[in-house]
């Protein structure tokens, strides 16, 4: 039924001339009831003269009320557009057709509504009446043939164009329309002869050449098929649908430096829109062998859509993703920075540029660019935390906490509300760690405070109650509450091993060793014994278990990844424990 969309969208067009033509032609019968006339001419007056919608509505359904047979207010609504539903539209239409059939402009009113409707095999007879009526009308022929088309009968759709054809001569529309009906009949060869004899008649027209290509291309005729795509470049070396067709045609028969060849003309092209260009872009680097194969043609597009459009954000931010994925970091963050100076300024490039040098650990160069950057946008929410990050990394805990409380002012939500004082709770940890012995508690209760107020926002933040809970495992405190909190976090982080660690450590402090040993045992192996801290506590558990052996195996591997030796060294010099048995 999709076909039918075009089909439907040219109505618009036939029933504006009707409304022009048909209505004003239009007189009464004999017949017709005098008040049903008056209400009718007042309500054609309302709408031509007046304007109104709405008084001209009322009037012409006063006067198929006053007279329910009077076709010229059922015609009228229709065509003025004034109908609720296609439904409504239908229904005035076959009132005017039972009025008088004979009436070629309510016969296509009401065909017309009947398409609208999706009413096809209602439509097929009454078109092939029109047709009779007036065989030169060629949309008629069209609408018709998509009418057998779509109730299965193809060859009676070609029959109807070959009618068309000898009527009126070729008729390009409907010469793709017959082609597409060969085709789709198998019928190749007859196609193929077709799209010659249309390519002779109208040499200097592409798209033909073009069609001629596409043909031979079914076949498997491929030189014949470059050969005609030559023509037609030839032609016109800028028509857009001759580019998109070989674009298709080399993809097709995986000739991808071709195909890369053509988008580069593609892309040069006025006609495609940005839109199209940076989604075939991505298209093509969404698969990594493929973007490692055609590197160079695939920067060289790269490279002139940044010259073709160099302030617009979304190729700015094409040319950075595509030098980043090819490992010009520099490269990229230098791009950004060119860009820094655009009217109006875009405070995404200044909060990339600040990622990128928070990732090349350049806490100066981060400093500069926040402060730049919340000149611009103070009321930048992300500015704010970036600020608290660089000053939280350069040690200077007060100033972090001080930035992340501005950046509260400018959140809108109860989870970015949570997620910040999460950030504060963490510095107040940082700076009890750095404090000497009177300070610690001072901070330890700031910190605690502040993840509190993280989880009254939002109760499952994952971070807070996940650090929360092995702080105060640290601390050997409070553990049947951290206990609780971790579980959760195991809950709704669908068994992350990191997690996991945090819940079997508390199961460890608690002295329930073999539910840490088993939760343990998992979080090692989903982690892929690659966190040295979860092979280390891993170890502290079989060591208290009594597995020696097993417990050094595991420090030693911690120790491989890079654990400090001190601190591995302590723990093999410690007396081992009796072995305990498994609980059952």
């Amino acid at each position: 039924m999709k076909r039918f969309v075009a089909i439907v969208a040219l109505l618009g067009f036939f029933l504006t001339a009707f409304a022009v033509g048909g209505v004003g032609a239009q007189r009464p019968e004999e017949g017709d009831s005098l008040r049903s006339v008056f209400l009718y001419t007042e309500g054609i007056k309302a709408l031509r003269i007046h304007q109104d919608t709405a008084r001209g509505r009322a009037l012409l359904e006063q006067a198929v009320q006053q007279d329910s047979s009077y076709a010229p207010a059922y015609f009228a609504l229709i065509t003025n557009n004034l109908s609720r539903t296609p439904q409504e539209a239908r229904t005035w239409a076959e009132r005017a057709y039972a009025a008088d059939s004979t009436n070629p402009w309510y016969v296509r009113t009401y065909g017309q509504t009947l398409l609208m409707n999706e009413a096809y095999e209602e439509a097929l007879p009454l078109y092939r009446r029109l047709n009779e009526q007036d065989p030169k009308d060629l949309d008629v022929y069209r609408i018709l043939a998509a009418l057998y088309e779509q109730n299965k009968q193809p060859y009676s759709a070609i029959a109807t164009l070959d009618s068309a054809e000898v009527r009126m001569g070729r008729h390009p529309y409907l010469s793709k329309m017959k082609r597409h009906l060969l085709i789709q009949t198998k019928q190749t060869d007859r196609a193929l002869q077709e799209a010659q004899t249309l390519a002779e008649e109208m040499p200097y027209e592409a798209e033909h050449h073009v069609v001629l290509a596409e043909l031979y291309g079914v076949q498997g005729k491929d030189s014949l098929a470059r050969r005609a795509y030559d023509t037609a470049l030839k032609i016109d070396s800028t028509n857009l649908e001759t580019l998109m067709s070989m674009s298709d045609f080399f993809n097709a028969r995986q000739d991808f430096r071709s195909m890369l060849w053509v988008t580069r003309k593609l892309f040069l092209s006025e006609e495609m829109p940005l839109e199209q260009k940076i989604r075939r872009f991505e298209l093509f680097t969404s698969e990594i062998d493929f973007y490692r194969a055609n590197y160079f043609q695939l920067h060289d597009l790269a490279s002139l859509l940044a010259i073709r459009y160099p302030t617009d954000k979304r190729v700015v931010e094409l040319y950075a993703n595509h030098l980043i994925a090819s490992g010009q970091l520099e490269e990229a963050l230098k791009h950004y920075k060119n860009h820094l100076s655009d009217r109006p300024a875009v405070s995404e490039y200044y909060l990339t540029v600040i990622d990128i040098e928070s990732y090349l650990e350049r806490p100066d160069s981060v400093k500069k660019y926040v402060n730049e950057a919340l000149t611009l946008f103070p009321d930048k929410i992300e500015l704010h935390l970036a600020e608290g990050n660089v000053k939280y990394r350069m040690d200077n805990f007060i100033g972090a906490v001080s930035s992340y409380k501005k950046a509260l002012q400018f959140a809108d939500t109860d989870s970015l509300r949570s997620q910040i004082w999460g950030q504060i709770g963490d510095v107040y940890h940082a700076q009890e760690e750095a404090s000497g012995f009177l300070l610690k508690k001072m901070y330890r209760r700031d910190c605690y405070k502040a993840y509190k107020k993280a989880l009254k926002y939002n109760p499952d933040n994952v971070l807070v109650l996940n650090n929360w809970a092995y702080f105060l495992s640290l601390e050997g405190k409070q553990l049947e509450q951290a206990l609780k909190m971790a579980e959760r976090v195991t809950e709704l982080t669908d068994r992350n091993p990191t997690y996991m660690d945090t819940q079997a450590w508390i199961l460890f402090k608690l002295g329930r060793l073999e539910e840490a040993r088993q939760l343990m045992r998992q979080a090692v192996a989903l982690d892929g014994q690659k966190s040295r801290e979860l092979l280390l506590h891993y170890g502290d558990i079989l060591h208290a278990l009594g597995e020696q052996f097993m417990a050094e195996t595991y420090w030693k591997k911690a120790l491989d990844k890079g654990y400090d030796k001190a601190v591995i060294e302590e723990r093999m010099k410690r007396p081992k424990v009796e072995k305990k048995s498994e609980q059952k």
